[in-house]
């Protein structure tokens, strides 16, 4: 599944417990020898921000300029970050994790 088609994905806890939907996507760039590559280490989750706030805060090449960090710490407040390793299932049109929703960070 590309990182696209995963914004605006309702996310879901363990327990069917609504978190909210996707709001941003958290990457690290890893550069091999052959090629440049990014792992995803988590999702930004708002249940009271709409889905079309990705990539206001960066640009073109996905970096954070201090005008960016600052706003996305507005734009984000009040947002769960899920880690990766907390994602069970994405491929269906929502986001299942295997951890509670009160276990989650907040951003």
């Amino acid at each position: 599944m590309s990182l696209t088609a995963l914004m605006g994905q309702s996310v879901w806890d363990v327990h069917g417990v609504w978190v909210g939907h996707v709001v941003d996507v958290r990457v690290i760039k890893t550069k091999s020898e052959s090629m440049q590559s990014h792992i995803v280490i988590g999702l930004v989750v708002s249940a009271i921000r709409a889905p079309f706030l990705l990539g206001i805060t960066r640009d073109r090449q996905g970096r954070w300029g201090w005008l960016s960090e600052l706003l996305a710490r507005v734009v984000y407040a009040g947002c769960t970050f899920v880690p990766w390793e907390s994602v069970d299932s994405s491929d269906t049109g929502e986001v299942h994790l295997t951890a509670m929703r009160k276990e989650l960070t907040r951003v």
